[in-house]
């Protein structure tokens, strides 16, 4: 019996994203495994499992899976590690982290995002997360600290708050886009015996991370 048109582009796009340095096979498995047709209006779902970004509304896009490949991947997660996620988004990418590691967190300032991204979680049977308006600048002391935390959006600088909020045992691991529009660049910064350690996976572009609280229609709240 033949694929059928959904299987046949699953499989298609791995292939892609191992040849594109994605060689973790739990996460790929991870990634063949969440519906990402699901975390996209119905209107694209013929286009959800190519390599592209797409756009969710709020001036917001669901990264390409090669960025979340890449990004998911550089965490190094075993499934027992506590994760801050720093931009929900449409909760694809917060759906990966379910997938591999204990328990997520995830920050968002979009109010109606983090509405649809828990309906959606929900709805899909993922249990170990929760979801909170806020700003993801500043992360979210009262759960830390965090064995790992992942920024989806780009900080002009990585913020010390985020470094204060990781574990402090060694392998607590952030991974975040830095810099101008232009300039950005994707930064994995390890504690390695005290000390972080940084390196970058390359060139990337994201939408900015904004400081400063949700709009009073963006309210802090939690699900």
């Amino acid at each position: 019996m033949s694929d059928s048109p959904r299987t046949r582009q699953i499989k298609d796009l791995l292939r892609s994203l191992n040849r594109a340095g994605v060689r973790d096979r739990d996460v790929l498995l991870a990634i063949a495994t969440v519906p990402r047709e699901y975390f996209v209006a119905p209107s694209l779902r013929p286009v959800a499992w190519t390599d592209h970004a797409l756009p969710i509304g709020a001036g917001q896009t669901i990264s390409q899976p090669l960025v979340v490949g890449l990004m998911t991947q550089a965490l190094r997660l075993t499934g027992t590690e506590r994760v801050l996620e720093i931009g929900t988004g449409s909760g694809y990418q917060t759906a990966i982290l379910c997938e591999l590691a204990r328990w997520v967190l995830s920050i968002e300032r979009h109010t109606s995002l983090a509405i649809q991204a828990r309906r959606r979680l929900d709805a899909l049977g993922y249990r170990n997360v929760a979801i909170i308006v806020a700003d993801g600048s500043e992360g979210w002391p009262p759960a830390a600290p965090f064995d790992r935390i992942l920024v989806t959006a780009a900080a002009r600088e990585v913020p010390a708050a985020l470094l204060e909020q990781l574990s402090p045992d060694d392998g607590a691991r952030l991974v975040i886009p830095v810099g101008p529009p232009d300039e950005q660049e994707l930064l994995v910064i390890e504690r390695r015996e005290g000390r972080f350690h940084r390196h970058s996976l390359g060139p990337v572009r994201f939408v900015p991370l904004v400081p400063g609280a949700p709009r009073p229609e963006e309210d802090e709240h939690n699900w």
